[in-house]
């Protein structure tokens, strides 16, 4: 088949913090897309304000650069992608853009679940992988170590002969250079630029194949949005060729074919977008025209239009009710989205972008059920809404079960584990109780151990808090989804109680003295309080509600030895993640644009003594 030459189409896909995003600055600054002296943001490809606070890719995105060659000049395109699993539906939907795929894998902490998750997609899409040994100038690098293990997770994901002899490029990102030769631990590669990286790329990674004279087939991977061309899908020509004003036939998901024109054609040139008069197979496009294009969905040739298989992803393995703020202080914290029409149509929204969740209705009107990847992807779309306005009233995240042959399954993780060797048995401990079996062990010689579980993906519900309090702040989790397995039976839940306010008001320091000895405090003073809202957590297993406004009593009499300062211990101020954590089974958490707090589901504290006394009698 007659092959592009010109272009190439690349993914980068590892770990989080293993160095995608900041390789794209290096390989966008050496091939000329920045003007000498221009101001230039670091990890330029993480656009979102929430990517750059957590320091992580959440949308996957393209880029693309221009090398020169003696044949001419070749444009390679390079999607970065998120490397945590609960954005995997990102990961999917760029796999299906690109023909071949780096790696990295950092030179100090190896390959990790999310390396797994990666490649294990990137295999079964049969796509070449160029392996980067990223950040061979860190102290404590292992070099030949980590190329050891990626070899053995290569056959462990059944890669085929073909699939495991791939290539092997040293590289620190950071310094923007790369090396075919291997460098001491700890040492930067001996080139001076990315040439050596570019140059394998080229070699390995195979241009796009087309057939002549083939009709138009393009698939809608990626959804983005313009103020000036309205919604814009993001494709991939498979064959033929799409010019600007073409009419096409849009072949929507419900097997309908509406014939459409497309008023705009964009490519990407380094990271603008600019308008094109054609693009052939190969290409990545961007297109507008069509009000409610979504992903998945071909433009074909109207004259002979033919669907492309449908864009699938792994499903939904966590869950959680979303709904409005039925809380007193509901309104009264800046938000400016409160109605149950406002959120449906926000949830609705997310779905035709983001195909990795799902909304369900409930039994209630103002309440939905959204299932996504994990818990970092719920909160983030909830992080999102809070950032535009909307107060919201979140349940405690819940596993999504199956029924297999008549019997309860559950999905389960597979956790791997880096601590200090004191911290072993501590760690095992917290994850016997959460019915996790240690499955491997590794001891580098290094004072750290890895370890690598199988546990219930319930048990890691409200487990990151636990596991570095355990660890002292020193401990390093991640976790990939692996598949559904039997009812793992009843777990533990939270050690600790809550304590909860008994009436509404503002919460004092002469209140919060004496409360503080009986555990640890969420909230300052003069906090607005409420009947229900959760003010600290219980040293004791079990809830106590307190009164968390009372004020001292004030006489006419005058003291000889004056007021005594009140000495507080500083609050813990919980995050939304650490919030949704904390929330036991008859908790929620409300979320404003300004506050996260955690309440009970029934407020009223005889009513939920009342509730409970039904429980056991039922």
């Amino acid at each position: 088949m007659p092959l592009r030459n010109d272009l190439r189409n690349v993914a980068i896909v590892a770990h989080v913090d293993h160095g995608k995003t900041t390789l794209v600055d290096a390989m966008l600054w050496q091939s000329g897309a920045f003007r000498v002296g221009s101001s230039v943001a670091e990890r330029v490809m993480d656009s979102g304000d929430l990517e750059r606070e957590k320091g992580i890719t959440i949308l996957a995105k393209n880029t693309a650069v221009r090398r020169h060659t003696p044949d001419g000049d070749l444009v390679i395109n390079i999607v970065d992608t998120p490397g945590h699993a609960d954005f995997g539906g990102e990961v999917e939907r760029a796999l299906t853009m690109v023909d071949g795929v780096l790696l990295l894998v950092d030179a100090s902490e190896g390959p990790l679940p999310q390396t797994r998750f990666v490649l294990r997609k990137a295999l079964s899409a049969r796509l070449p992988v160029v392996l980067v040994i990223n950040k061979t100038d860190r102290s404590d690098a292992r070099i030949d170590e980590v190329v050891d293990e990626t070899y053995a997770l290569f056959l462990d994901l059944d890669a085929d002969d073909e699939q495991i002899e791939f290539p092997i490029v040293y590289c620190s990102s950071r310094a923007g250079r790369a090396s075919l030769t291997k460098p001491e631990n700890g040492s930067v590669p001996d080139h001076e630029n990315l040439d050596p990286l570019f140059d394998t790329l080229l070699e390995v990674i195979p241009a796009p194949e087309y057939t002549e004279g083939a009709p138009l087939q393009a698939q809608v991977t990626n959804i983005d949005a313009s103020p000036f061309l309205g919604r814009i899908g993001m494709c991939r020509v498979i064959e033929g060729t799409i010019s600007k004003g073409q009419q096409v036939a849009w072949m929507r998901l419900d097997g309908t074919v509406t014939r459409t024109r497309v008023s705009e054609l964009l490519i990407t040139e380094a990271l603008d977008r600019v308008p094109v008069e054609s693009a052939r197979a190969g290409d990545l496009i961007a297109v507008a025209g069509m009000a409610d294009i979504t992903i998945g969905e071909t433009l074909a040739d109207p004259e002979d239009p033919h669907a492309l298989p449908p864009i699938t992803v792994d499903e939904p393995a966590i869950s959680m009710t979303v709904g409005i703020n039925t809380s007193p202080l509901a309104g009264k914290d800046g938000g400016t989205k409160l109605t149950a029409r406002q959120v449906k149509n926000r949830l609705d929204q997310e779905l035709i972008g983001n195909v990795s969740i799902r909304v369900l209705p409930t039994e209630r009107p103002d309440t939905w059920e959204v299932q996504g990847r994990g818990e970092l992807a719920l909160a983030i779309l909830v992080e999102t809404m809070r950032r535009e306005g909307f107060e919201l009233t979140i349940g405690k995240p819940q596993v999504v079960v199956r029924m297999v042959d008549g019997e309860r399954h559950e999905p389960y993780e597979r956790l791997t584990v880096d601590v200090p060797e004191e911290y072993l048995g501590a760690v095992t401990q917290l994850l016997a109780v959460r019915k996790g079996r240690m499955e491997t062990m590794t001891n580098h010689g290094t004072g750290w151990v890895r370890l690598e579980f199988h546990v219930p993906s319930r048990g890691l519900i409200g487990f990151r808090t636990d596991f570095l309090t355990d660890t002292r702040g020193t401990g390093i989790a991640s976790a990939i989804f692996d598949g559904y397995g039997p009812w793992a039976g009843p777990l533990r839940a939270r050690s600790s109680g809550s304590l909860v306010a008994d009436r509404p008001g503002k919460a004092t320091p002469f209140a919060m003295f004496s409360l503080q000895e009986r555990g640890t405090m969420f909230v300052p003073p003069t906090t607005e309080v409420y009947e229900g809202m959760i003010v600290g957590e219980n040293s004791r297993a079990d809830d106590m509600d307190v009164n968390i406004t009372k004020e001292k009593k004030l006489t006419n009499m005058r003291s000889s030895t004056g007021d005594e300062l009140v000495h507080l211990v500083p609050p813990r101020a919980l995050s939304l993640e650490q919030a949704l954590e904390f929330c036991a089974d008859d908790e929620c958490v409300e979320i404003t644009p300004t506050s996260a707090r955690i309440r009970k589901i029934i407020l009223n504290a005889g009513e939920r003594a009342r509730a409970r006394t039904r429980g056991k009698v039922g």
